[in-house]
């Protein structure tokens, strides 16, 4: 399949999408926090890059995409911190959600999968894959705000760090036009359904 560069147009969009879930997040997650301190901002920048099973997960996000071309390109992207945000206001307001860990390991073991398959599906298929990952994500964030930090500058920096991680993905995917990039990115594949598999065994153990 043909991959495209995102346009002007697909990156307003991307940008205005996370503007509406910031500007629309329930206030009552946050009440409990009053201190503004932009520590809370590093600190959820810092977080996803702090666990390598968030790490694989969110740039195999951007692979798959990219392995997908328009629209998943650009629409996986925006589904995961969208959904991730979710997430983190679930574990910011105390909502527990089962299995957060085994949840994140099974994201790369099937992310992987997928990747190393070349695995196409419907749209609607793949959205709601990325978005149901990617609560456990989030929850996962939501639940280690450390005491005094601002929730919603934390979530800010969670969020953006993901797309991020996201546009890696993406820009590491683009070589699936080549031959030689499609097996370098099913190898990347299963390199992330390698690290999911190990997660998963730190997880039940």
């Amino acid at each position: 399949m043909k991959i495209h560069f995102l346009c002007r147009k697909d990156v307003r969009r991307m940008i205005m999408t996370l503007f509406v879930v910031f500007l629309f997040a329930p206030v009552s997650a946050w009440a409990h926090v009053e201190s503004g301190q932009a520590g809370g901002f590093f600190s959820g920048l810092s977080h996803p890059v702090s666990g390598l099973d968030h790490v694989l997960a969110m740039v195999a996000v951007g692979l798959w995409g990219a392995q997908l071309g328009r629209p998943a390109i650009w629409l996986l992207p925006v589904a995961f911190p969208m959904m991730m945000a979710f997430g983190g206001m679930l574990g910011l307001m105390g909502i527990p959600v089962p299995g957060i860990e085994i949840g994140i390991a099974v994201s790369g073991i099937v992310l992987g999968a997928l990747i190393l398959g070349e695995t196409k599906m419907p749209m609607i298929g793949a959205l709601i894959v990325v978005a149901f990952f990617a609560i456990f994500h989030g929850h996962a964030h939501g639940t280690e705000l450390e005491a005094g930090q601002n929730a919603m500058l934390y979530s800010m920096g969670f969020v953006i760090c993901t797309g991020t991680l996201h546009a890696i993905g993406i820009g590491m995917g683009l070589v699936h036009r080549w031959k030689f990039g499609r097996l370098a990115l099913r190898g990347a594949g299963s390199v992330v359904m390698a690290g999911g598999l190990y997660f998963l065994w730190g997880a039940l153990s």
